[in-house]
């Protein structure tokens, strides 16, 4: 059983989410038709490969996790989509699979092997296509003022070395220079949407459970002690029930 395999049921509810405006802007920057194909790399339950649905011809999501590739299969039944699923890593695709006008990934990179992922997207992304990193997350520039102490308790409850890894996906994503550096691709353009929204005190606590540091799998014994005590933070921050939330989602193109 895979890391993110106890995630696998409440991820897809509980992760900051991609607005629709997200995708409508990215897909009008790329000018994404019918004409094109999509493969989402680490797609969890589907979130991307779904989301630019509407946008693209044929889309394509790539996954190790059973438990979350269930997860996209029920959620592409409940949109009423059509999405191919693979079970496997992205580094070991074959080759017959052919190639995208569009690579997504999500906050997957870092989960890959670098030298075996950028060999395989350089046979995998069209000779005009892009790949696209993705991410969703809460806005670290105070208006969250319950964040900060949100992720001491994730970080105080988290075995030591599942939150060194988890900083190290942060730092992957923010240093994609770094990782595209040597290869045929290079970061262009960042389209960002930023959007608030209310999220119940209840979802903001199971949130904790969707990462893999914070995993049921990883809480063990621990996790309604770290529920109890993220509900104990955040009860001063709502208001009946609620609180308010701002996100941004970005999408960094990469192009050769």
């Amino acid at each position: 059983m895979g890391r993110f395999a106890s995630t696998a049921s409440t991820y897809e509810h509980l992760r900051p989410p991609y607005p629709s405006e997200f995708f409508r802007r990215v897909a009008h920057k790329l000018g994404l038709s019918e004409r094109c194909a999509l493969i989402d790399l680490g797609t969890g339950p589907g979130l991307l490969a779904l989301g630019f649905a509407p946008y693209v011809g044929r889309i394509v999501g790539v996954d190790p996790e059973t438990a979350m590739l269930e997860a996209a299969r029920q959620a592409a039944a409940r949109a009423g989509q059509e999405l191919a699923l693979i079970a496997g890593k992205a580094e070991t695709l074959a080759s017959e699979i052919g190639t995208f006008d569009i690579v997504t990934i999500g906050r997957a990179l870092h989960w890959m092997d670098r030298d075996a992922t950028l060999a395989r997207l350089d046979r995998l992304v069209a000779r005009d296509g892009a790949i696209l990193i993705c991410a969703s997350f809460s806005v670290t520039d105070g208006r969250n003022p319950w964040l900060d102490g949100y992720n001491e308790i994730r970080r105080r409850w988290s075995p030591a070395k599942l939150w060194e890894e988890a900083g190290k996906g942060t730092r992957t994503h923010r240093d994609l220079p770094a990782f595209f550096r040597g290869s045929a691709f290079a970061p262009t353009e960042l389209v960002t949407v930023e959007t608030s929204h209310m999220v119940s005190m209840q979802d903001l606590a199971q949130r904790t459970l969707t990462y893999s540091s914070s995993s049921p799998e990883a809480l063990g014994d621990n996790v309604e002690a770290v529920l109890r005590d993220v509900e104990s933070h955040l009860a001063s921050f709502s208001r009946d029930g609620l609180i308010a939330e701002t996100i941004v989602s970005t999408a960094q193109i990469v192009k050769r």
